[in-house]
Parts: structure tokens; sequence; C-alpha cells
């Protein structure tokens, strides 16, 4: 299993924004979506990843002079990124070791989609429970 196959799942609709976005206009984005985070890009390529956890440390430490800084001073940098040829299992093993939970997934430099801990740990459940119920069945005779 590979990240292509959560990919495809997913769809092809990517998510992104500028470097120069305000924070409090990001925030925005990422509330009216229903997502945790977004890859940030800057001529063509992952500059950096922004989330709701850049959002809260930068609060906790700056207060609310954060909201009208640039994404680009706030986002987490230098960014992790997957391949589509990736493993599930060892994007989850890097998410895990570094404490992450989004992966930009880039492709000849380009970003070509996004995938969250939560997807992976979703299609692995989705696997395990087929993998079950096809040994259910055998065991059954059906």
């Amino acid at each position: 299993m590979t990240i292509a196959s959560i990919l495809q799942a997913k769809g092809g609709d990517i998510i992104s924004v500028g470097p120069d976005r305000r924070v409090s206009e990001v925030i925005q984005l990422l509330a009216e979506r229903r997502i945790g985070a977004v890859p940030v890009i800057g001529g063509g390529t992952v500059e950096g990843v922004f989330s709701e956890r850049d959002v809260i440390y930068r609060l906790a430490t700056e207060g609310a002079s954060v909201l009208d800084r640039k994404v680009s001073e706030v986002m987490t940098a230098p960014v992790l990124t997957v391949e589509r040829d990736t493993s599930i299992l060892s994007a989850l093993a890097l998410m895990t070791k570094r404490r992450i939970r989004h992966l930009p997934v880039v492709e000849n430099g380009a970003v070509v989609g996004v995938v969250s801990i939560g997807d992976l740990v979703k299609l692995r459940i989705d696997r395990i429970e087929a993998e079950a119920d096809a040994m259910r069945n055998y065991i059954a005779g059906n």
C-alpha cells in the first residue's frame, strides 16, 4: 500500500496558500474547509506547512499580533514531504517519529496532494477490517 492509494481515494483537490498570506486569512480558510493544515507554496515549490499547531504555539508565545503576520513567518519549515510511491507504513513511521499530522505529497518538486495521519490510519483500519471479513468468510466456508 502506498500514498498513491490515498490520493486516489481523496481526489485531486489541493488546498494551499502563498507565503505572503496573512495568518488570520489562512486561519479562516482552515475553519471554512474544516482542515488542520495547508502547504505553503511559493515559486512552484512547497516552502512549509501551516497548521493549527503553528497558530496555537505562536498565540501562546506572541499573542494576537501573530494574526497580522505573513504565513511564511509562522509556518513549519523546512517541510517534510513524501512521494506517491512511499509506503503507508513508512509515512506513518515518519509522522509518528517527527510528531507531525500532515505530509505534502510531491512529484518532481510540485505538490500533488496532502495526506494526514487520519487518512493513513483510516486506510490501515479499512484494510485490516477487509482482511478480517475475508478470513471470517473463509472459515465459515462462504
